[in-house]
């Protein structure tokens, strides 16, 4: 999916887990030092801190009904939530995580009041993927506890080149939030509890999909485990807030004349389809090989953020 190496980006910030310098994407710094739960006075004299700092304090967000370019939706955020714009996004993304370019981002949601250079910050990455009709035919029928074995023998197979390409072993310890679907709404939401090897703290990797007439707006979200209770609830709360535009809506499907997609709910959990396979080679990907699925291996990039906050490198030498 299109969204996934931008969840990986967020991550890079947000979730604060320790990780190797060769989890670093290329162009990266390739120090490995802890971050703090903010920034303080970590980063005193340190001009790459400066210069994030200076980038998100120009951020312009918006709050309350938002139209969401490229979408086909709008979001009416309540005063628990902001959204930064596509502009703004990249520059996140970009400029301060050093994430490759990538125009298909449409936005980024932060809870109000949260700095994003809080360790246990959380932000949801927004994207559209309009390859057709999802039918939600499979969702009464569709084994989430088949699946989730599925998912996890195929990372368990795809560790091997993973950890040959430098990035460390990933395990998919199994749900932190089961697959749910509501038929009435057409959202469906599930998170992820991913372990990565020689990291004691676990990642939460939380995902809705808004299903509409030709395609799905996806939010994702990636955190420590230790948020998952914040992250829940404030994915909870967003559910309700994004909705597709009149004659954009799953309702609105002609089957004379639009697409239908070549995959159902089933697909969109275990991984949908890749998109941008060069990018995901970038931080490691695990195949369904059975059924040719992609799920993202969502490493967690911190190398930049620690080496922004200074500290020491994987040689003992500071950085």
């Amino acid at each position: 999916m299109r969204t996934t190496i931008l969840a990986a980006a967020v991550a890079a910030l947000l979730a604060g887990v320790p990780v190797h310098a060769q989890d670093a994407p290329s162009g990266a710094p390739d120090a490995s030092a802890s971050a703090t739960s903010d920034a303080g006075d970590a980063g005193t004299g340190n001009p790459r801190l400066a210069r994030a700092r200076a980038i998100l304090d120009g951020l312009q967000y918006q709050q309350g009904n938002i139209a969401v370019p490229g979408s086909d939706a709008h979001f009416n955020l309540g005063p628990r939530f902001r959204y930064l714009d596509k502009a703004g996004t990249r520059k996140v993304l970009e400029d301060v995580w050093g994430n490759p370019p990538d125009d298909d981002v449409l936005g980024m949601v932060v809870p109000a009041g949260m700095s994003l250079v809080d360790k246990h910050a959380w932000a949801v990455v927004v994207t559209r993927t309009d390859e057709g009709h999802v039918s939600d035919e499979d969702a009464a029928k569709t084994d989430y506890a088949k699946t989730l074995q599925e998912m996890q023998e195929a990372t368990t197979d795809a560790n091997a080149e993973r950890t040959k390409a430098g990035y460390p072993a990933l395990t998919l310890v199994g749900w932190a939030e089961p697959p749910r679907y509501d038929a009435g709404s057409k959202k469906l939401y599930w998170a992820r509890e991913l372990s990565f090897a020689g990291e004691s703290e676990h990642t939460l990797n939380y995902d809705i999909r808004v299903l509409g007439r030709t395609g799905y707006i996806s939010l994702n979200a990636v955190a420590n485990m230790g948020d998952l209770a914040a992250v829940r609830s404030g994915m909870q709360e967003l559910l309700p807030m994004v909705e597709y535009d009149p004659g954009k809506r799953y309702a609105d499907f002609d089957p004379s004349h639009d697409k239908l997609a070549a995959y159902g709910l089933a697909a969109l959990v275990a991984g949908g389809v890749a998109a941008k396979a060069g990018l995901f080679a970038k931080i490691g990907v695990a195949l369904l090989a059975a059924k040719k699925l992609v799920i993202a291996a969502f490493v967690a990039v911190v190398a930049f953020i620690k080496k922004l906050f200074g500290g020491k490198g994987k040689s003992g030498t500071v950085n």
